[in-house]
């Protein structure tokens, strides 16, 4: 029987060709990783079709690959479950945030048919918030695409980090081990394809912050990422007024107005998170030696230290 959306005929087209996907095969390929998951005694994870096949199609069909995201995945959750596990969409702190609009999805995907838009901002008082508050919901975001979002699962992401209102205090929260967490859970435990990433309105002291995140990046990554100021010409070449805000110049509504409307899908998604309180790893159990994350990443020099040299 099954239990996962269908694709229109323009998503299932491209899930074929640039996924490797073959309609007739997924009930065989969901077998196959849900046998490897009955083997792995230190894995307490989600059974359903549609969270599964987006491993599968994440991973290009690649068995081995789905493997390791999937165990990846549930560690990094397990390890740093203040920021990457959320179950409780009501937390009255998550729900602040939240409100702040520092990350959302757009509603329009680029050209009609391509990768959703995830735009982030440095808009939250940092003597209030740090940033494993503000990032709580940016992780958790990807989690509703994962579940919901066809246009994610096959096509990928596009992110937009706007470093307009970021300060020297927003900077140094972002810690080396900090980056390694996020970089270790988007890009190396993520099913969600990262196809490019423009950081628009940087300024000197982003610079020097990059200095810090990017050699977290894998080299096909830091090929994707553009740097610009506040001219977004290139930008603008690349995304359509139809998936931008009219804030940067879109015809979509204004990014307050979005982000009320995106905040309606913490309700809708209560029961989907309340689930990850069972989810995670048991190091315990795990057949052979537990795994290191603290190892699977180096960590090394601080933005402070940036600043001064």
């Amino acid at each position: 029987m099954k239990n996962f959306s269908t694709l229109n005929e323009e998503l299932q087209k491209i899930a074929n060709e640039e996924l490797g996907e073959v309609p007739s095969r997924i009930h065989e390929d969901l077998a196959a990783i849900r046998l490897w998951l009955q083997h792995q005694p230190h894995l307490k994870y989600r059974d359903d079709d549609q969270f599964l096949l987006q491993f599968l199609r994440g991973s290009k069909y690649s068995m081995e690959k789905a493997k390791t995201k999937l165990d990846l995945y549930y560690s990094l959750k397990s390890k740093y479950p203040e920021m990457l596990n959320l179950s409780n969409v009501d937390d009255e702190r998550f729900r602040q945030v939240c409100k702040l609009g520092t990350f959302l999805a757009l509603p329009n995907p680029v050209n009609g048919v391509g990768p959703r838009i995830v735009l982030g901002r440095y808009c939250y008082p940092t003597n209030k918030y740090s940033v494993e508050d503000i990032f709580r919901p940016a992780c958790a975001l990807h989690e509703i695409l994962l579940a919901q979002d066809p246009y994610a699962c096959v096509c990928g992401i596009v992110y937009i980090v706007d470093f307009k209102e970021a300060t020297a205090s927003h900077f140094l929260q972002m810690t080396p081990n900090f980056c390694k967490k996020l970089v270790s859970f988007l890009e190396k435990s993520m099913p969600l394809r990262i196809k490019s990433v423009y950081y628009i309105n940087t300024s000197g002291a982003a610079q020097q912050f990059f200095k810090i995140l990017f050699p977290f990046f894998s080299q096909k990554l830091r090929e994707r990422v553009h740097v610009m100021g506040d001219d977004l010409t290139e930008m603008l070449k690349d995304l359509s007024p139809q998936c931008l805000p009219k804030d940067y110049g879109g015809n979509l509504p204004s990014l307050e107005e979005l982000v009320l409307d995106f905040n309606k899908k913490w309700d809708s998604c209560r029961e989907f998170f309340q689930e990850n309180v069972n989810c995670g790893t048991d190091e315990t159990l795990r057949p052979g030696k537990p795994l290191d994350i603290d190892g699977l990443f180096g960590v090394g020099g601080s933005f402070r230290q940036l600043i001064v040299d």
